[in-house]
């Protein structure tokens, strides 16, 4: 009788990982319900708990990332590694998966070498425009690598490429609440137009100062705003809002679990340049202002938001900036409906509708073949 197909998915560290991971493995069980998946991640991080809350088992390898300004430091690193490698290579021989995702993140690097070696087909999904050094050291070996920006033969192997776009979070396109009713949702004026800054699931630094010092111009406006600042400032945030009086412009939270709620009651988003946040912008035609976070390897959020602004699609400014700049140009381009018609248009463009679908498709390919090849 011929068995279920398993698929390993391995990666992530961070929401902008865990999201697409999981809706390719939704993907795959909708395409083929009887697949049993399992996940690798990094100890201690926040897919250890995301992943099981969406309903996958998920195994963890004590696995870190390299320090690149001190070497020195990467001496525990490198034995974290070799563990992992250890542990990856009998969690892949227990499996015994007919096909490995890598969706980038260090958790992914010993997961797919180990699998690549042992014959096992292996899919990368690349999310950004500047390829992630994991994602470059697995790409030879990998069958099909999936991208979300043209121009990524640059890094691939052009024959291995399928341009797919970014998987987004589930729900975001299925809902049915109007901007008016959304609006009222965060105890706002309908009538007035709102920005929605996020923070991300931390907080940005730079975009939560750039509010807490301009509290003021928020105040004298016009405008209204939804302030997600992350769990990390949500204490100064509110601290700061109290000091400066009735602001009933202004709604603050720490996080916001209901996100089509809140894009739904956006004229204009305030945001860092996450590829998997872009994905979702682009696909609810959002008009965004991006603001880079500085902290990430190879400045790839910058790269991400230089795809877009060269093609008129969003705006940008720069995080060193953001303190003095940030808060006028939004509260100037909210108020320019032919602006905010035109991001929306253009931003559409780059949108991929389907793309957890087609990567699942690809992964299930791989592990048909594999399967049909090694009669298991």
């Amino acid at each position: 009788m011929k068995e279920n197909l398993r698929i390993i998915i391995s990666g992530g560290g961070t929401g902008g990982h865990i999201f697409p991971a999981v809706s390719i493995a939704n993907a795959i069980k909708e395409l083929q319900p009887d697949t049993e998946i399992l996940f690798v991640g990094a100890e201690g991080r926040m897919a250890m708990h995301r992943v099981p809350a969406a309903g996958y088992p998920i195994k963890g390898l004590p696995v870190a990332g390299f320090d690149r300004k001190n070497l020195l430091k990467n001496i525990p690193v490198l034995i974290k590694l070799f563990k992992s490698q250890r542990l990856a290579r009998k969690i892949v021989k227990d499996f015994r998966p007919h096909a490995a995702v890598g969706v980038g993140g260090y958790a992914s690097g010993p997961t797919l070498k180990v699998a690549g070696s042992m014959g096992i087909p292996t899919l990368l999904q690349e999310q950004n425009s500047y390829a992630g050094v994991t994602n470059k050291l697995l790409a030879k070996q990998a069958k099909k690598i999936c991208v979300a920006y043209e121009g990524m033969e640059r890094f691939f192997d052009k024959s291995k490429i399928i341009l797919t776009g970014n998987p987004v979070r589930q729900g975001l396109l299925n809902h049915s609440i109007q901007r008016e009713e959304a609006i009222s949702s965060f105890g706002l004026d309908p009538q007035k137009k709102t920005v929605l800054i996020l923070g991300g699931s931390l907080g940005a630094r730079t975009i939560n100062q750039c509010l807490m010092a301009n509290l003021d111009k928020v105040k004298s406006s016009g405008v209204q705003f939804i302030w997600q600042t992350g769990k990390i400032y949500i204490e100064e945030a509110r601290k700061a809002v109290a000091q400066a009086g009735e602001l009933p412009m202004l709604h603050v939270t720490d996080f916001i679990s209901d996100m089509a709620t809140a894009y739904s009651a956006a004229d204009l988003v305030i945001s860092r340049a996450g590829a998997g946040s872009i994905s979702e912008f682009c696909l609810l035609q959002k008009p965004v202002i991006l603001v880079p976070s500085p902290n990430v390897a190879e400045d790839h959020q910058t790269k991400n938001a230089l795809a877009l602004v060269n093609k008129n699609a969003a705006l940008y400014v720069k995080d060193a900036e953001a303190k003095d700049l940030l808060l006028d140009k939004a509260i100037e381009a909210v108020n320019q409906p032919e602006l905010l018609k035109n991001l929306s248009k253009n931003i559409a463009e780059l949108a991929f509708t389907d793309s957890a679908n087609v990567i699942a498709k690809e992964v299930i390919k791989l592990a048909e073949n594999y399967q049909k090849e090694h009669g298991r």
